[in-house]
């Protein structure tokens, strides 16, 4: 069964230009950087959102390879909502109780 598509929650949205902007303003291009980074994984998750392991919550996590985030999500009916853009290293879980 295929899926309809991938969805950022609105407030993982947020996180990702908040994100953009801190790297932007740091270095001209980083901000760039990280939401290319983003795009590439989200892509991937798109083609095989089955590809990454389950966790006990019953989500699923992709670690951005060159950025400290990564990208939590789960599968609801047909789409795969991504629940944050989180920092690996700030408030674990914070995102947790997000609902598609």
């Amino acid at each position: 069964m295929g899926h309809l598509g991938l969805v950022l929650h609105r407030l993982a949205e947020e996180e990702l230009w908040d994100a953009v902007t801190y790297y932007e303003e740091r270095q001209f291009g980083l901000g760039f950087q990280l939401r290319r980074e983003v795009e590439v994984y989200l892509s991937i998750i798109d083609a095989d959102s089955m590809g990454f392991r389950k966790r006990g919550s019953g989500y699923r996590r992709v670690n951005l390879k060159r950025f400290p985030f990564y990208l939590p999500y789960v599968l609801h009916g047909e789409v795969i909502w991504i629940l944050a853009v989180a920092h690996a290293s700030r408030r674990p879980g914070y995102w947790s109780r997000r609902t598609p």
